[in-house]
């Protein structure tokens, strides 16, 4: 452990950072009285911590920042936490990508978009929903009841008339003046109250506009208020959502065991549990300190800020963290720590919840770890395959040829560490060359960054893995990576009857004649088949994109006088490339800021093409 003079710090807020003989950052913390937090990490009795003693011999020097509040401290720390992760910190993994429903009230005609990223943008967010699915059906219902409309006012203009939503009646069609901007602002009132739970005010609403519409004897408007009222009822029925009080409150769990720790958060918006998101974190820090990191990081994020946060236990930085995020917010929020009442009753189901997903976590981990186990028994491999990867090529008689590679880490899909190859040595059809070159780069590199693959999974047969097997021995990684080739299943032999009968996928292994197979419906081999499925995914998703890049730039690049701008205005125009080749010369011509003699020569060269 390093000496230092503690004199030298001042008793004055600002941020510490720890620093490895490395220079790597190790820790960063924030500190009311930076000698007073300092003297903690050197006294005999320490801090109670239990990273502080390994944390403290990696040490080699320690660099403050002053600050003049303790708030700009803890701004401070967490940009710093941002830049460098350090180690020592908490790592916050989300467990799964939550969606949110954006409607902007600035549109003179507001839509309901279905969005993952929350922006500070003035827009309204309802949620976050931890079903895209579900939530995409409740708007269809929404959508029954409250017809706004779809897609961009700009491109419904371009048809010459209105939607097929509109024909089914889920859009009132604003972008062909089939509805006042009043009118519509009612619609969008509407389906407000609907997302935040407040179906019983619309009800009423709707019944007196009703009752209105009857009286002045406009009987079609009143017969639709009176479906709409209908369709809301029957949501409520299928609903039956628990009232958990009044506000909006992010209620946080948290469950610790054996060094890990699992932070649930309940969302409860209008009284209602609409959903749960869960963390897997280190037990690095004492759980105050955790949580209040924990808390930092997550609502440093562009998430909706709720009316209360409630806490398990108190927190001693809880008034500063409730000033910052009533900062962020522009209102009030409060961070509690219940001790009676309904409230305490929502922090212990939200304890629940966290130790079930501990639990739930727990089984899916043994399970990950049974299926690679399996494999590394079946393939003969050298070690557990913690990281598999799959290859794959994909062309059309030669053309645009590409590689992918996706991974798999510890069982589970790794979409960070996916990659994509644009075959820059080989002309034509040729699988095996292609796969040579991209097996080629990735291994090289591998190399340099030492980061490589325990297994490997090549889409085809014998051909393809004698290409794996070919350039791991070049990189001399035959005994460390594993090799396996994965046939497509064949038709039976000798089957009777008018059903045709297939073999399971057939896998090979290097100087092995016969396939190694798994059992029907063995949960490696559907593991096996999902990867070589997402690497023939990955690999015609990016040959499309190839193809159509290469298609507009033969289409419009070649044409003199179209750069860019132009390309960008003729698409945006009229929509798509096709609609440009079979626009008339007239059309051409009436585009703004076309000249005549440019819209000549487009037209003339599409027609050639």
């Amino acid at each position: 452990m390093i000496s230092i003079d503690l004199k030298k710090y001042p008793l004055a807020p600002g941020v510490y950072q720890m620093f490895s003989k490395d220079d790597e950052v190790l820790y960063v913390g924030k500190a009311k009285l930076l000698r007073n937090r300092l003297r903690s990490y050197f006294s005999a009795r320490g801090d109670g911590r239990l990273h502080i003693p390994l944390l403290m011999e990696k040490v080699q020097r320690i660099e403050v920042i002053i600050t003049d509040t303790e708030k700009e401290a803890l701004l401070l720390e967490n940009t710093l936490i941002k830049k460098y992760r350090p180690h020592y910190n908490i790592d916050l993994r989300d467990d799964k990508t939550y969606v949110s429903v954006r409607i902007d009230l600035n549109d003179p005609f507001p839509m309901m978009q279905v969005v993952r990223q929350v922006k500070n943008d003035g827009a309204h967010y309802f949620g976050p929903y931890s079903s895209a699915s579900a939530i995409r059906e409740t708007l269809k219902e929404i959508y029954r009841i409250f017809p706004l409309r779809h897609s961009s006012i700009a491109r419904c203009r371009k048809r010459g008339r209105p939607c097929l939503f509109h024909q089914i009646g889920q859009c009132s069609a604003p972008c062909h003046g089939k509805i006042s901007q009043g009118d519509y602002r009612k619609l969008v009132e509407g389906v407000i109250q609907l997302l935040e739970g407040r179906e019983s005010e619309v009800i009423a609403q709707l019944q007196q506009r009703m009752g209105v519409a009857a009286e002045e004897m406009r009987f079609e408007d009143a017969a639709r208020l009176r479906d709409q009222i209908n369709a809301i009822e029957k949501s409520i029925e299928k609903q039956k959502v628990t009232e958990y009080g009044g506000g909006n409150q992010d209620v946080i769990g948290l469950h610790e065991d054996g060094g890990e720790v699992e932070v649930t958060l309940l969302f409860v918006r209008h009284g209602r549990l609409i959903g749960r998101r869960s963390y897997p974190l280190e037990w690095k820090l004492d759980l105050p300190e955790l949580l209040s990191s924990f808390l930092q990081e997550y609502y440093s994020r562009q998430v909706i800020l709720p009316d209360q946060l409630l806490l398990p236990f108190s927190l001693e930085s809880a008034e500063l963290l409730g000033e910052w995020l009533s900062e962020k917010r522009g209102k009030k929020v409060r961070l509690l720590a219940p001790q009676r009442g309904e409230k305490k009753r929502l922090c212990q189901m939200a304890q629940r919840n966290a130790a079930e997903s501990y639990r739930q976590r727990g089984q899916r981990k043994q399970a990950r770890e049974g299926l690679l186990e399996e494999l590394r028994v079946k393939f003969h491999l050298p070690c557990l395959p913690a990281r598999i990867e799959c290859y794959d090529i994909s062309n059309v008689q030669g053309n645009q040829s590409v590689g992918s590679m996706v991974v798999l880490l510890h069982g589970e899909p790794a979409k960070a560490e996916y990659r994509r190859f644009k075959i820059k040595t080989v002309e034509g059809a040729d699988d095996y060359a292609s796969l040579l070159e991209v097996l080629r780069r990735r291994l090289s590199r591998g190399v340099k960054e030492s980061v490589l693959p325990d297994m490997i999974l090549i889409d085809g047969g014998k051909g393809q893995l004698g290409v794996l097997t070919m350039v791991l021995d070049e990189f001399n990684l035959q005994s460390s990576i594993g090799a396996v080739g994965i046939a497509k299943s064949r038709v039976m032999a000798n089957v009777r009857g008018k059903a045709v009968e297939r073999s399971e996928e057939r896998f090979f292994l290097p100087g092995r004649k016969n396939p190694v197979s798994f059992r029907h419906g063995s949960a490696s081999l559907f593991l096996l088949q999902r990867l070589r499925d997402e690497a023939h995914r990955f690999a015609i998703t990016y040959h499309r994109k190839l193809r159509n890049k290469a298609s507009l730039r033969s289409s419009l690049e070649d044409i003199p006088g179209v750069g860019p701008s132009r390309r960008k205005a003729l698409l945006k125009h009229f929509g798509s490339l096709k609609k440009i080749r079979s626009a008339s010369l007239e059309q051409l011509q009436q585009m703004p800021g076309m000249p005549a003699g440019l819209a000549e020569t487009i037209f003339r060269v599409l027609q050639e093409k």
